[in-house]
């Protein structure tokens, strides 16, 4: 199968399983969703979202974030953990909203990255699933699956995201990186993988993975 054919597999399978693909993080608006994807470093986004109503029940705007302290902040978000950086990074980014942005969050990637503890996965997410600009968000699922579907090295996640906007359709990009990670949490995860269910690598996946694999499951 040339490469082509393994990406036209690929989208082909992805719209089938996910014809109408929903967002992760539950948010309502811009900061919302940009507050929960920074709180979603190191973490899962159901942990994420047990806590984001807590939080945005005290302040879902950057103008009342604002006006709680860093600790108070702390004290809400410490089970997401990285709980003393993210609290630091969520008021900082909130004040400058308010100082630089009149209180919105900016539409572009380079005003996104100088936000504190605002990297630009985080910036691509917000980007694409607030403003809908096409980007191509890669995360740890999605770094996984496109080495083991043979599309990247996986040597690194700027690679990574290289690779995928080189190979996928721009217009696809906001939903395809949605629908890679939902499948890559159903069919394809890094623990507890069945390769009989994960269609995708079975088909087009790197065979060295498959073959690592077959070994690993008559070892056990």
């Amino acid at each position: 199968m040339t490469k082509q054919e393994s990406v036209d597999f690929i989208i082909k399978t992805l719209n089938d399983l996910y014809p109408n693909v929903p967002i992760p993080l539950d948010h309502k608006d811009p900061y919302t969703l940009l507050i929960a994807v920074l709180l979603s470093a190191q973490s899962t986004d159901v942990r994420v979202n047990q806590i984001t109503p807590i939080l945005f029940r005290k302040a879902d705007n950057p103008y009342d974030m604002a006006k709680l302290s860093v600790d108070e902040i702390k004290d809400i978000i410490r089970p997401v953990g990285l709980s003393p950086m993210k609290s630091k990074g969520i008021h900082g980014l909130s004040k400058i909203l308010i100082d630089k942005h009149g209180g919105q969050v900016p539409k572009s990637f380079e005003a996104l990255e100088a936000l504190p503890a605002v990297g630009h996965k985080t910036a691509s997410v917000v980007m694409s699933q607030a403003f809908g600009v096409p980007a191509f968000p890669v995360d740890t699922h999605i770094h996984r699956l496109m080495y083991r579907w043979n599309l990247s090295n996986g040597k690194s996640v700027v690679q990574t995201e290289k690779d995928a906007k080189r190979l996928f359709p721009k217009a696809l990009w906001n939903e395809l990186h949605l629908q890679i990670i939902w499948y890559g949490r159903e069919y394809s995860p890094a623990r507890g993988w069945d390769l009989d269910k994960d269609i995708i690598t079975k088909t087009v996946g790197r065979k060295s993975v498959i073959k690592d694999y077959l070994n690993s499951k008559k070892k056990s």
